[in-house]
């Protein structure tokens, strides 16, 4: 192993089991928290289990990205083909509508038509999450190199063949920097949800401002962080592993 890898891997386990221990034994934080507690409130949030509120704070992650990823990334293939890059300025610029909103914005435009909840944060998170990974992989799909290309219709590959053994292989790695990107900032995004009475993280950190509790924040910060550490790392092993796949 080296010592690239042995550091990837030092900086997945140690968030990880910071993680898992704080999940399962917050308490052994309270030494540490309770001097940030100055309204002899309870020091630690005790009104549901963190692993319930980080179970469900990434299931809305990970139906957002998962939809976001879906959608943009066949949007990108759709707009680099020859029949659909005229479309590209106007699938750009859909991609673009979900940044220029707020998520908050969006959440206010959909709790009307959507109630409080789940639904209204995934739109918010999927629209947040569309424009780096369709930039992502647009560019990674027109910077194939031309002779690469070449030499796949030379072997007699139909466009359909190029594209799923040439040209996403050789974008896998940009595509995958997208959705980290997207995945990160959905992480911290998410805790927003709780506004809107969506299960979460949200929930500590909440508490935590309408209390005046200090610790409740730190809580929900940490353990927000640690989460998006801990994703952080495993979509950089990815990108390495496709990285490495494709220099063979």
């Amino acid at each position: 192993m080296n010592s690239h890898s042995y550091k990837q891997w030092l900086g997945l386990i140690i968030p990880l089991a910071l993680l898992l221990l704080l999940t399962f034994r917050m308490e052994l934080l309270e030494p540490y928290l309770a001097s940030f507690n100055q309204n002899n409130a309870p020091t630690i949030y005790y009104r549901d289990s963190f692993l319930n509120l980080i179970g469900w704070h990434l299931l809305v992650v990970l139906l957002s990205i998962s939809t976001a990823t879906a959608v943009a990334v066949l949007c990108g293939i759709l707009v680099t083909r020859p029949s659909g890059k005229d479309f590209l300025p106007l699938a750009r610029a859909v991609a673009n509508l979900g940044q220029t909103f707020p998520p908050v914005a969006v959440l206010a435009l959909a709790i009307p038509s959507l109630g409080f909840g789940l639904k209204p944060t995934f739109i918010a998170l999927f629209l947040y999450g569309l424009l780096p990974i369709f930039e992502n992989t647009v560019t990674g799909l027109q910077q194939t190199p031309k002779n690469v290309l070449e030499a796949a219709r030379g072997m007699g590959m139909s466009s359909r063949q190029q594209l799923l053994h040439v040209e996403l292989p050789l974008a896998m790695p940009i595509i995958i920097a997208g959705i980290r990107i997207s995945a990160i900032v959905s992480i911290g995004t998410a805790t927003i949800g709780s506004t809107v009475a969506a299960k979460g993280l949200g929930e500590v950190i909440i508490a935590g401002l309408l209390t005046d509790n200090m610790a409740f924040l730190l809580q929900g910060g940490i353990i927000v962080a640690l989460i998006a550490i801990v994703v952080d790392s495993l979509f950089q092993k990815l990108e390495s592993q496709f990285a490495l796949t494709e220099s063979k």
